[in-house]
């Protein structure tokens, strides 16, 4: 999430020679971002600093804009994930055609996200129910219930 928030800040930063916050960064991915092509046509007004004449300035920036400065970042998490895909055991790959992958952690909220996984992967891709928490829940559970996991030796 901050990754993305970083590159819509520099995106607005080289394009319109603007100074934004990292709140109005992620203002802009929440309200207007996508980064699936023509998945969402919104408009956001924001405020920054003008580069060139350090006053205030204000501009509209639009959901294709934001595509575009997400897509270096967003063609990163699709290769992992495909070299993901290329490395699982045939038994488990068959398990992800069938059922898909689920999406978590803020990421999994971005608009899009899951479309354009799902086009690249050739798989189902859902977004987990709690997509902010459901990570740290599992991870609770699973500790919790340490005793239960079978014993392994570190080495």
């Amino acid at each position: 999430g901050d990754k993305f928030d970083m590159e819509i800040l520099n995106y607005i930063k080289r394009e319109y020679k603007l100074l934004i916050g990292e709140r109005t960064a992620e203002d802009i991915k929440v309200k207007v971002a996508t980064v699936f092509p023509d998945a969402r046509h919104e408009e956001i007004t924001i405020r920054g600093r003008d580069m060139v004449s350090g006053l205030p300035r204000t501009i509209t920036v639009n959901s294709k804009e934001v595509e575009e400065a997400l897509r270096e970042s967003v063609a990163v998490i699709v290769q992992a994930a495909k070299q993901v895909l290329e490395r699982t055991p045939p038994e488990l790959s068959a398990d992800i055609i069938d059922r898909g992958v689920i999406i978590t952690g803020g990421g999994a909220l971005l608009n899009g996200l899951d479309q354009l996984l799902a086009e690249e992967l050739r798989v189902p891709v859902l977004v987990a129910e709690n997509p902010m928490d459901c990570v740290a829940v599992g991870t609770g559970v699973m500790l919790d219930n340490m005793d239960k996991l079978p014993k392994r030796k570190l080495s």
